[in-house]
Parts: structure tokens; sequence; C-alpha cells
């Protein structure tokens, strides 16, 4: 489905702002943590000797970003360097504690050592890293993506992003109670590859009485009141990933699958429209109709030497007695696309769209308890990790969930999404 084609420009969207997420929380450049470090002014002829012998004895781990020497020029013209021995001891009444093998290079060259202080963290901004060599030089690297150049956010990239937010919105209210969407779109082509909303275990008395997530959401297709009925957000299940053990004990009463929340299911959609459209040696995995409620893709930035295009739906290909695409080229998972939330993620689904290689993350409302982008943890800043993806919070008032109920169509429903 394309979104041009299926959703008409949104009114309220020009008071609707799209604002970055950074790797860490903004700090003020002059309120840095600083640590303390013991150092030694130095001649220069030795700069190299012990920068070389400390690396080894005592490298700064933590502290990759700050320079082991400093060069000061005094009055006169005359310059002095001043090196970073090791850290300093964190205990009371140690402060000037040097380990034996800084002890020995400080005895054999005679050296002067104080207790200076050094920022903890890396500069993430120009004006952090001038408010850091205040205290002691440091490296300044920023983000290895370019932010302008990843968001492009001009009016008609701003107008589509929204547009796309409206869409999971209208997802997470198509049933009975609120849940969570998911969202997964092709920028480059505009085009929904998968989609999904928080998946319910219906409780034992529902089991009993026939009742099918598909009758509930067709239930409410007949009679769209039932969307203003909710009263609290308790069942998405990223704000309370442990509330289905609470949940379990009313049996009553339906609950969400721990491991299936919005971002999982949309994963396993797009994943199953894939071995749908690019089988393998000519054999197409099972495929589930009401899973697939998507277009298929065209070109789209994916690893190089995963894929080289995509096949674009109507090209003249091999094709295997099922009539499928049995190109060898496939997509590598989810890369170069966007996933879009009505709230932000927690730490399991924010973990399964790093190992899907999405390249930007969109989520309306905040997590405040569990929310892994921005609210608690930054996983996006997470050096340690082999993937990251730039985040982004579209802000738009709580009130568009009741007035998307109210004027929410059935050809936006969960099922045609």
């Amino acid at each position: 489905m394309n979104c041009n084609d299926e959703v008409t420009a949104l009114d309220s969207s020009v008071c609707w702002e799209i604002i970055h997420i950074p790797e860490k929380p903004p700090q003020l450049p002059h309120l840095q943590t600083t640590v303390n470090v013991i150092a030694a002014e130095i001649e220069p002829k030795h700069a190299n000797t012990l920068v070389r012998r400390l690396n080894h004895i005592a490298p700064l781990e933590n502290l990759r970003h700050v320079k082991r020497i400093r060069k000061k020029y005094l009055d006169g013209g005359k310059s002095q360097l001043c090196l970073i021995l090791c850290m300093a001891s964190e205990s009371d009444g140690e402060s000037n504690y040097v380990q034996e093998g800084v002890l020995e290079l400080v005895n054999t060259y005679q050296l002067s050592t104080f207790t200076t202080k050094v920022c903890k963290y890396a500069a993430s901004t120009k004006e952090e890293w001038e408010e850091q060599c205040k205290f002691w030089p440091t490296s300044f690297h920023p983000p290895t993506y370019n932010i302008e150049g990843i968001t492009g956010f001009n009016e008609e990239d701003s107008l589509s992003i929204c547009k796309f937010m409206k869409l999971a919105v209208r997802q997470a209210i198509s049933g009975t109670s609120v849940v969570n969407a998911a969202v997964i779109v092709d920028p480059s082509s505009r085009e929904i590859i998968a989609s999904s909303c928080d998946q319910v275990v219906l409780s034992c008395n529902a089991l009993k009485n026939g009742v099918t997530p598909q009758y509930k959401a067709s239930k409410m297709e007949k009679n769209p009141t039932l969307h203003l009925k909710y009263k609290s957000f308790d069942n998405v299940s990223c704000l309370n990933p442990w509330g289905w053990l609470e949940q379990q004990l009313n049996l009553s009463s339906d609950s969400w699958h721990p491991l299936q929340h919005a971002a999982i299911v949309a994963i396993e959609n797009s994943a199953a429209r894939d071995r749908h459209l690019f089988p393998v040696n000519g054999q197409s995995a099972e495929f589930c109709e009401e899973d697939y409620k998507v277009s298929s893709p065209t070109g789209s930035p994916i690893k190089r030497q995963k894929i080289n295009t995509y096949v674009k739906s109507g090209e003249s290909t091999e094709c295997n007695g099922n009539g499928l695409h049995c190109d060898s080229t496939r997509p590598y998972l989810c890369t170069g696309y966007d996933i879009y939330f009505v709230w932000e993620p927690c730490i399991m689904c924010a973990m399964a769209i790093v190992h899907q290689r999405i390249k930007r993350v969109f989520y309306a409302f905040p997590n405040p308890n569990d929310g892994a982008l921005g609210s608690v943890h930054r996983l996006q800043g997470e050096r340690s990790l082999n993937h990251h993806y730039a985040v982004f919070r579209v802000l738009l008032p709580e009130e568009i969930l009741r007035s998307e109920a109210l004027v929410m169509k059935p050809c936006l429903s969960r099922e045609q999404i």
C-alpha cells in the first residue's frame, strides 16, 4: 500500500514536530562529569618513551577520548608538557596513590606528580568539546552519520513521516483496546513493507466462546464506538513488558503475548514477505495471506554484498511453478528501512530492530518506565553494538488517539494496512 495513494493530507500535521533523540542525554557543557587523574610535567625528549610505557602498564581504557599529553604555552613563548600517568584512586585518603609500574617511571624520571580533572565522557557536540578542553585536551569525533543527511526533512518528507505515524496510530486503536503498533517503511519508495500490532492472547472464556482476533476486529468495524471504551494504556506491551505475568493470573481477561510485541510481529511479517517474493532455490516458504497486506518494494539502499537490486512487481524474471519470483538476490533483513511506533519500544524490541539493520526509528509517545530509545535507556548510543540507527520522536498530542478513533475508516483497519 502506498501511503500517498491511501491517505489524504493531514490537516494537523503542520503542528506536529519531528525531533532527533541523541545518543546520550543533552548536558550543559559546564556541567559535564569529571574524574581525577594523576599527571606530571615532563621533558619533551622523554614524551614518546613515557607514552609508550604508560599505554602498556596503565592504559586509559575508559578515557580514550582524553589525550595523554597536554601542551601549554607559558609567558615568554616557552611550552610546558604535562602527561597523564594513571587514574587517581577513588578511595578516601589515597588520591595520590600510584601503582607500582607507574611509580617506577616517576622515580626513574624524577617526576613531580599532581592530581587534575578530565571529562569522563566524550563530547557529542563542539560546544561540549570546547568546554572539556578547559580541563584537559580531548578528541572530538562528530557522529558517524550526518543527522541532516539522514533526515532530509523537507516539507514533503515531513508530511510523509506524519502520514505514516498517523497510520500507526490508527492501527494501534483498531481493536477494542489501545495497543502499540509498528509500521516498517521503505523510505526510497514510501511503501509499507510490513506492519502489526501487539498480539493478544485470548482468555479462556473468549476461546470457549469461539472469539478470535479477526472476529473482534470485524465487530469493531461494525461498531466504531468501541474505540472510545478504553480507559488506559495497560494493554500496550512495551509500556509494561512484564505485565503479562499479572494478566495471566486473571483468566477471564485477555493479555498480550510476552514475545509478540508489535515490532517482533512486524519483523516476522517482513521476513514472510521476503520469503514469498524471493524464494530460495525456487522453493517458497509457507506464507499466510492474512499477514501479507503490503505492496512489493522498489529500489532501496541495502548491503551490496547481500543484494544488487530488488525485483519490481511486473518485471520479467524466472519463476517457479507457483508464479513466484525466483531471483536469487533478496533484501538483507530490513536494511535501510524506517520503522514507526506509537509508543517508544522496550529493550527487547529495540534490540530486534538493531539486528534487522533498521535505518531510522520514529515514535510518537515516550515510554517512561521501560523506554529503550530516550526515556530510560539510549540503546542507539551503545557503542558495543554492530549497528546503529537514528531515532526521532514525532511530537503529537495524546488526544490524537481519541480523535483518530472518531474519524477512523474501515479501509485503514488492522487487516488492511
